[in-house]
């Protein structure tokens, strides 16, 4: 038997996962402290700088967050291997382009959060990677023969949807 239990405070929230009586998990978030990082945002590119290979988004907040070249996912790029030469950022992106971008650094002093386009959110169990033909499992779960089984299970949920995912590891 689970239970979730989730105590709220305007200073904080926790909640705690209860399996059998005993604690298994215990997250604390308290307002003062709560960053960006994780956060996926609906964003308009306010600025391409080819010369920097980055592009500043505007995704509501105080300042413009800012997206490299490197963090802009290109199914190509994988594709390659990586021997190809980078795809300039003025070819990826353009100004009033609207972008689905994740936080990937919390914003400091006057520089604005950094961004990613590679969608990633991981569960207790499975890491959901939108953009890519598989799901991952989660690189937390410390037995070989847990991951073992969830890869089987997976494999078998691909097969019985027609093929509609690969199963890759992020081991």
């Amino acid at each position: 038997m689970q239970d979730i239990l989730i105590n709220w405070s305007p200073q904080e929230t926790r909640v705690a996962i209860v399996e059998n009586g005993a604690i298994q998990e215990l997250h604390v978030e308290r307002s003062l402290e709560r960053g960006l990082v994780g956060n996926i945002y609906a964003g308009k590119v306010a600025r391409v700088l080819p010369g920097m290979q980055s592009a500043f988004i505007d995704i509501g907040l105080e300042r413009a967050a800012f997206l490299h070249v490197a963090d802009v996912w290109q199914r190509s790029a994988f594709a390659d291997n990586g021997n190809a030469a980078p795809t300039p950022i003025e070819k990826l992106v353009f100004e009033g382009q609207s972008l689905t971008v994740q936080v990937i650094k919390d914003p400091i002093g006057t520089k604005g959060a950094r961004l990613s386009t590679q969608i990633s959110i991981a569960g207790r169990l499975l890491v959901f990677l939108p953009q890519d033909d598989h799901i991952g499992i989660s690189q937390k779960i410390g037995s070989p023969e847990l991951r073992d089984q969830l890869r089987a299970r997976m494999t078998a949920l691909a097969g019985d949807a027609g093929g509609g995912f690969i199963l890759r590891t992020n081991a």
